[in-house]
């Protein structure tokens, strides 16, 4: 699911392309990011907890037992409504995390679009700069950025905010993996797909051809 710009050429009439922005806006950088935080929570609370100063919270063997490091730990949640050992502060533990992952995702998404070239403005730079423009709106930058401002800011707070919550629930549903890898491998599968379509497109029969688009 994509956002697509119609842009033309500004000097060749008939000519254009369109500039596709994706749901997931900022793709699963910002719940790489998240979990190495909690990574890096959960290894400081560890090595606090040896020098004598648990401020971070404590760990019995290598399960999180209190403190900060047992709120932001994912609960396996599944399992514990199959034993029926479930407890309401499973739930709100689950709640905390859901939250955390998804307002962690928010936050590292939307300095990433303003870090990475991935804002408006810096968009409207790059369209200028390869001579396009947005059929019937004047070639200026400004009206540019403000075209693309109206869609880049909802995606990257939508698209932050699902991937968040689809790493958080691959987390506490008890998958084989983290939801960060599920994420990761989907992602890279997706731009695989992306590159085939991209480069094979007029090969394919077309039944194949209008399945890939």
């Amino acid at each position: 699911m994509k956002v697509e710009i119609p842009l033309s050429f500004g000097r060749i009439r008939g000519h254009g392309i369109r500039w596709p922005l994706n749901f997931m806006y900022t793709s699963n950088i910002p719940v790489i990011l998240v979990a190495a935080l909690l990574a890096n929570i959960q290894l400081w609370a560890r090595l606090l907890q040896n020098w004598g100063y648990p401020i971070l919270g404590t760990y019995i063997g290598n399960t999180p037992a209190t403190g900060l490091v047992a709120w932001i730990n994912s609960p396996d949640i599944v399992r514990k409504v199959i034993t029926g050992s479930l407890s309401l502060p499973d739930v709100g533990q689950t709640i905390i995390y859901v939250l955390i992952m998804m307002i962690g995702a928010l936050v590292f998404s939307w300095f990433w679009v303003q870090t990475s070239g991935m804002d408006a403005q810096s968009q409207a730079k790059q369209i200028m700069a390869a001579g396009l423009q947005i059929p019937g709106f004047r070639k200026d930058p400004r009206v540019l950025e403000r075209v693309l401002d109206r869609y880049i800011k909802p995606l990257t707070v939508m698209g932050a905010l699902v991937v968040g919550f689809l790493a958080a629930f691959a987390d506490v549903s008890g998958a084989l993996s983290r939801g960060t890898g599920i994420l990761l491998a989907v992602m890279i599968i997706y731009k695989l797909y992306e590159e085939v379509a991209k480069q094979h497109m007029m090969d394919m029969n077309p039944l194949m051809r209008k399945f890939m688009e």
